[in-house]
């Protein structure tokens, strides 16, 4: 149900010593209004670290729209700020708009350009929570998105809110130490704000708070990285580079070298799977189970911690 809106019609990727702008084709977006409106919390920290210096992120992104979506950009909408010690986010389209003749990607760039503009906002206060109520209200375009944002403080404190299934990993020492999980209604119904009454709040996200320290890596991504590529594969793909931009283009090209795979045992194939969902009755004659990765809109952030 949810599928990835951006920037532009291509692959993206950017690489940055510390957190800049860069958003997809969204500041057009700011212009577009029309109406307004539109779970559980969950905290979690790894062991508590010592740190000299202040932190921030160092950056790389990368955008693969679905194939079928790559002239206009997909239907993913990120941003990167260097607020702070750096502000990430992730809103995903719900592509079913489409059948009510409503452009996905609306909502989700708006969206995200709000969200650039409030970050520094005195009362959000770098709680990503109140960053997400703030952008959602301000938001008029029609459709719905799921969101992930992260902020980070200089003292090393990483302050996650999501809703739905965008994700977050943290990899320390070439291992994961932290995920993020996602919320859905049922499966491939993901939790998401909305345009409309029906739907999630910010009330509604999972909030997580995780101590990082220098040389951490965070993979944020849509559910189109997260629904192809297995944690341990992205945890590898990573630690073979050392610079963020080739590491996030690396992880797209993988995600979507699954996506178009039919043979690919998937975590979105072994998530249908299990919740009973079968193969073709042709493959079923043959043998074979159900199989292959999800086409769908890719972004992919990749973010080292460094000193700063």
């Amino acid at each position: 149900m949810a599928i990835p809106i951006l920037r532009t019609a291509m692959m993206i990727s950017q690489s940055q010593p510390f957190i800049q702008y860069s958003i997809s084709a969204v500041d057009e977006i700011a212009k577009r209004r029309k109406r307004v409106v539109f779970s559980s919390s969950h905290s979690s920290e790894l062991n508590p670290v010592i740190r000299t210096s202040e932190v921030s992120f160092s950056v790389g992104t990368c955008l693969i729209p679905h194939p079928k979506k790559v002239e206009k950009g997909g239907e993913d909408a990120f941003f990167v700020s260097n607020y702070d010690g750096g502000v990430i986010a992730v809103a995903d389209g719900v592509s079913g708009w489409a059948e009510e003749d409503v452009d996905p990607s609306l909502f989700p760039r708006e969206f995200m350009a709000n969200a650039y503009n409030f970050v520094g906002d005195e009362e959000v206060n770098n709680d990503p929570q109140i960053l997400m109520r703030k952008a959602h209200a301000a938001t008029f375009s029609t459709g719905s998105a799921t969101v992930i944002i992260a902020m980070l403080e200089k003292n090393g404190n990483l302050k996650i809110a999501n809703v739905g299934d965008c994700g977050l990993r943290v990899i320390r020492n070439g291992n994961i130490t932290f995920s993020t999980s996602p919320q859905e209604h049922y499966f491939d119904c993901p939790f998401q704000l909305s345009s409309e009454r029906v739907g999630q709040t910010y009330l509604d996200a999972k909030v997580s708070n995780v101590e990082l320290m220098e040389g951490d890596i965070i993979v944020m991504g849509s559910d189109g990285l997260y629904d192809n590529v297995f944690d341990h594969e992205i945890a590898l793909t990573v630690g073979r580079y050392k610079d963020v931009s080739d590491a996030a283009k690396a992880l797209a090209n993988l995600a979507s070298s699954h996506a178009m795979d039919s043979n690919f045992d998937s975590p979105y194939s072994l998530e249908a799977r299990s919740k009973g969902f079968e193969a073709p009755l042709w493959k079923k004659i043959l043998g074979m189970k159900l199989t292959g990765g999800k086409l769908d809109d890719i972004t992919v952030i990749v973010g080292q911690v460094v000193s700063s």
